[in-house]
């Protein structure tokens, strides 16, 4: 596994690389790709090895017998997270956006409330207002949950609720009691409660606890996408164990005709094994030194403030102390560094005065951004 090699993603139909001039004015050829969250790494070759077995059998059929990929899975929550899943509580997706369209459909209904804690996922909202429900705001303090404020915000009309995480952006792992606290709100406020764990595998010293290991009413949505970048593979879990839960949902999934992509199945089977738990380990030792250069990077320039990552590899910068409107932070960061970067205001309230960027490239690369960035701000140094 060499993380350091550079892989040139140019004109491969990479939304991240291919659609950044679109979408923020950065070239190609001269700009860096720090916005959409898949990684510029390999998958484990484990992975690699699964795909040219496809490649060489040359049959692309429907999938079947899911007994390894389900026990993989089983295998993966057990080792890594010390949850055990029941094989018939797993639902396969087209990843978890998908996931989370899924949920909407099943556990709410025209004109519901859904609560999202934000700035969250920007994905979410988009999937909720698309399906005519209504996003229902409550604002983290920094990065800390307030749940007597959102106490009083509810007025009955919210049906459900979606936790991210860890937390995207922001990199939170939230404690037990942190955890536990959403189970109460959920349960005063009559919520079903979903919770995506995408980032659950990419953590930094802290300790993830999947919400299922504290209520059996939670639906839980996990991934090989994110932790071992296929995320083209449109591959995604939903985890019940409620049975009445289950049933909505499963409804649903038989409504919409959904079946599983045959090489999400076998690349997802591949990933979940030593192998891919060894590259998992090799990722988050090179990823948690990436974060470390961008954020002293970062840190020396005055006004702008990187806040610690406890997971994820999405850096999530707060430009407020410049004193510069968010739309100057942005013009600078895309014309004068030739960084592509998320709008901090597209994940919700709280998030204006904000950036989000992608730490999982090579180091160079990393190093290059911080020295863009300091040189794109450096009349305030």
């Amino acid at each position: 596994m060499n993380f350091d090699e550079i892989i040139n993603r140019i004109g491969t139909h990479s939304v991240k690389w291919d659609g950044m001039e679109a979408a923020y004015g950065v070239p190609a050829g001269e700009g860096l790709a720090m916005w959409v969250a898949d990684m510029d790494f390999r998958p484990p070759a484990s992975v690699q090895r699964a795909v040219e077995a496809m490649a060489a059998h040359g049959v692309y059929g429907y999938f079947g017998d899911d007994a390894a990929y389900l026990a993989a899975i089983q295998w993966w929550m057990k080792t890594r997270h010390d949850w055990e899943v029941d094989a018939a509580d797993i639902f396969t997706t087209h990843g978890l956006v998908n996931g989370t369209a899924l949920c909407v459909d099943a556990f709410t209904a025209p004109g519901d409330g859904v609560v999202l804690m934000t700035p969250v996922y920007h994905a979410f909202a988009r999937v909720i207002k698309a399906a005519g429900r209504r996003v229902v705001e409550c604002p983290l303090n920094g990065t800390e949950m307030d749940f007597a404020a959102w106490d009083k915000q509810m007025d009955g009309t919210a049906k459900m609720l979606i936790l991210c995480s860890p937390h995207n952006p922001g990199g939170r792992v939230w404690t037990e009691e942190e955890l536990r606290g959403v189970v109460d709100f959920c349960a005063r406020h009559g919520l079903v409660l979903v919770s995506d764990e995408i980032h659950h595998d990419l953590v930094f010293g802290a300790r993830h606890i999947p919400m299922a290991t504290l209520t059996d009413k939670a639906v839980m949505m996990t991934a090989v996408t994110k932790t071992f970048n296929i995320a083209g593979a449109h591959t995604g879990n939903v985890i019940i164990k409620d049975a009445a839960l289950k049933a909505a949902f499963a409804g649903v999934m038989m409504k919409m005709g959904i079946s599983p992509n045959a090489f999400g199945m076998h690349m997802a089977t591949a990933a979940y094994s030593p192998e891919g738990a060894a590259w998992v380990d090799a990722l988050v030792a090179y990823l948690d030194g990436n974060r470390q250069v961008f954020d002293a990077g970062v840190n020396a320039i005055p006004g702008v403030r990187s806040v610690p990552l406890q997971a994820t590899y999405l850096a999530w910068v707060d430009f407020s102390g410049t004193g510069m409107e968010p739309a100057e932070v942005a013009a600078r960061i895309e014309k004068g560094a030739r960084i592509a970067a998320n709008h901090g205001g597209s994940f919700g309230k709280g998030g204006e005065s904000f950036m989000r960027f992608n730490l999982a490239m090579p180091r160079a690369q990393i190093v290059q951004a911080v020295a863009r960035l300091q040189a794109a701000f450096a009349d305030l140094q």
